[in-house]
């Protein structure tokens, strides 16, 4: 049977100000700003990019910043946690930096012999940094945080379900995943080779209210996929058990399709290639505002209405 599915992808989410989101992210986390676009679908809205150095898939954390927005809430029929991996060695400075930043942070928590802290961006978005020296990837190193104390990527998501059943089926019947673990309603899952970045953890909530879209909520999850060839295969398959996927879709730095989930989170396959290089060298990726070729002409209109960022 061919790989179809490795792991994850990128998580995009709905954010307030872009400002404090650049804060966050590259100031307090220490990730890479690896992208600065457009939504494609709302032009006059920034679409940024969060990673390691390069921006490799399982490492990269998205967000549209629509300006002043109520906070959203999270429920069931969400993604409501993101967790990312650190040395375990890091955690003592880990809690230390985040007080320091004033960033509310949960004492040290145990989850499948894990130890995991928890804390919310300023919108509201839901964070985990999971320990883990299993993780061999390399966090971006160049800013505020050095290299053996950096974030390597993402570890797990976690999907809150009222009827997780549909959820799990779908993961292991159609989109290549395992059950391996299963502790106090939690259903963890692994697609690839099992490694961090490649879990989704299922949380049945029963009676939990339903999810609510706004600052901090999550909009889309990405699973990875190797090729073209890859995305075609997983689109048939999924179209064949009766999902209804969109066709694809051009992101320039990778191809998407897109469909919902039976809990209705919604799901995106993501191709690897091309990657973020595409249009910039790694050297200065995030540095300059890129468009798809399509909205070029409009690049004056378009710049004239996006906040200026300092980062």
């Amino acid at each position: 049977m061919n790989t179809l599915i490795n792991g994850l992808h990128h998580v995009t989410t709905i954010a307030g100000e872009a400002q404090r989101n650049v804060d966050f992210y590259t100031h307090i986390l220490g990730l890479r700003l690896v992208k600065k676009t457009i939504n494609f679908d709302a032009p006059d809205v920034y679409h940024l990019y969060y990673g390691d150095e390069t921006g490799s898939p399982g490492t990269i954390m998205t967000f549209f910043p629509y300006g002043r927005l109520p906070r959203g809430r999270k429920g069931t029929g969400q993604l409501t946690y993101t967790a990312f991996t650190i040395p375990t060695a890091a955690l003592g400075f880990w809690i230390n930096r985040l007080h320091a930043q004033n960033v509310a942070v949960s004492a040290p928590q145990k989850r499948f012999d894990e130890t995991f802290i928890r804390f919310e961006d300023f919108d509201g978005m839901g964070i985990e940094l999971v320990t883990s020296d299993a993780d061999a990837r390399t966090g971006w190193a160049t800013g505020p945080v050095e290299a053996s104390l950096a974030v390597r990527g993402f570890h797990t998501v976690t999907l809150n379900e009222a009827n997780p059943d549909a959820t799990i089926r779908l993961l292991t019947e159609q989109m290549q995943h395992r059950l391996i673990a299963e502790e106090a309603g939690r259903f963890r899952l692994a697609a690839g080779n099992g490694t961090p970045g490649a879990f989704v953890d299922v949380q049945h909530s029963p009676g939990e209210l339903r999810g609510q879209q706004g600052a901090g909520s999550v909009h889309h999850v990405a699973f990875s996929t190797d090729t073209n060839e890859t995305q075609l295969e997983i689109r048939q398959t999924l179209e064949e058990a009766g999902y209804m996927p969109t066709e694809v879709l051009d992101r320039n730095y990778f191809e998407s399709i897109y469909f919902r989930e039976p809990g209705g989170v919604l799901f995106e396959i993501a191709t690897n290639p091309p990657g973020f290089a595409a249009d910039e060298p790694v050297a200065t990726l995030g540095r300059d505002l890129k468009l798809p070729e399509w909205y070029e002409p409009r690049r004056a209109q378009i710049e004239a209405k996006l906040p200026a960022l300092n980062y």
